[in-house]
């Protein structure tokens, strides 16, 4: 299933998009295979599995401290995507940094996606106006290549970003860093307008999700009221962090968390 019959399927059910994101090999390979499947249990609709990359630029600092002990015990490409084509029952996005993709090479990094299963690729450091060669080689192999439009994103930069997009496009809520915030921020409601108003005028409806800062089960509450999906990240790998000692409470807490924000994504 792409990542827009994914979407489809979510509106025919009156349901909102629930994205969780963790860091493959973090705290190890099996764990994050298990951890993975908890998320699918609580109702995780799309898997976004982080290939950590050691200067990222968009990372806070928990999903950096993931990232780090990830690459400590070793996680390179070639174990990610084996670990990816490992975990099943859940679409899949793979989001890293344009360094890594460039030394694999651009085509056998979008074809070793595409044969373990991933839809989609993010990465966050590719600005849309250098992005054609990756962008073509995704086309032809029917891979989605997902762009993040922040409050700061010009008219028309946005205008680039709605006729390259497919499968969604990564709406971020705020400036600054992933990581758990109180409160989604103001800007979150305009941009979302402001985006849909240039969808309309292109006529374009590519998905909304949206991201940075989401944590709560009022958070994706209040972003699915706007949005077409909520993306929860640090909020998981800190229920990781703090399970360490006890694997199964930590896939419990994991699954029942996931169960609790799944609900806010349904439209009553």
């Amino acid at each position: 299933m792409t990542l827009e019959e994914k979407f489809k399927e979510l509106r025919k059910k009156n349901e909102k998009a629930l994205i969780g994101f963790i860091t493959a090999g973090y705290p190890t390979d099996e764990e994050t295979t298990k951890i993975a499947d908890a998320l699918i249990r609580g109702g995780v609709d799309i898997l976004e599995l982080g290939l950590p990359f050691s200067d990222p630029i968009a990372d806070g600092i928990t999903i950096q401290r993931a990232s780090e002990s990830s690459l400590r015990a070793g996680m390179n490409t070639d174990l990610y995507f084996e670990l990816a084509a490992g975990i099943k029952g859940v679409e899949k996005v793979c989001l890293t940094y344009y360094n890594l993709v460039l030394q694999r090479g651009l085509e056998r990094f979008v074809n070793d996606c595409e044969s373990a299963g991933i839809s989609g690729l993010i990465v966050p450091d590719l600005p849309v106006e250098e992005s054609k060669p990756l962008l073509k080689i995704c086309e032809g192999y029917e891979t989605d290549l997902i762009f993040l439009i922040a409050p700061t994103t010009t008219e028309k930069r946005m205008a680039k970003i709605l006729d390259a997009a497919s499968g969604f496009i990564y709406v971020v809520s705020l400036l600054g860093v992933t990581g758990a915030r109180e409160r989604v921020s103001d800007t979150i409601r305009p941009l979302i307008g402001r985006i849909k108003e240039r969808e309309l005028a292109r006529d374009r409806d590519v998905p909304l999700a949206v991201g940075f800062g989401i944590s709560k089960q009022e958070h994706v509450r209040t972003v699915c009221e706007v949005a077409d999906g909520a993306i929860v990240g640090s909020a998981f790998i800190r229920i990781i962090e703090k399970g360490l000692r006890s694997e199964e409470n930590m896939l419990r807490e994991i699954e029942t968390f996931a169960t609790s924000l799944k609900k806010e994504t349904k439209i009553v």
